[in-house]
């Protein structure tokens, strides 16, 4: 895990919305979404639970 990475997941849980963390990052969204991905593959673990309101940060987060 890069210090990029962690956050990355910090922004992200803060903000609960992956499109409002890549505006506070200066980042795409598809860029951060595919970050995280990446991480979660990596660690295996679910990072973030996705709903339609937006992302939950899991115990492993």
């Amino acid at each position: 895990m890069t210090l990029d990475q962690l956050r990355y997941i910090v922004v992200t849980a803060d903000t609960g919305n992956i499109t409002e963390a890549a505006k506070r990052l200066f980042i795409s969204q598809p860029s951060l979404s595919n970050a995280i991905h990446a991480l979660e593959k990596e660690m295996n673990v679910t990072i973030f639970l996705r709903t339609s309101r937006g992302v939950i940060p899991t115990p492993e987060a």
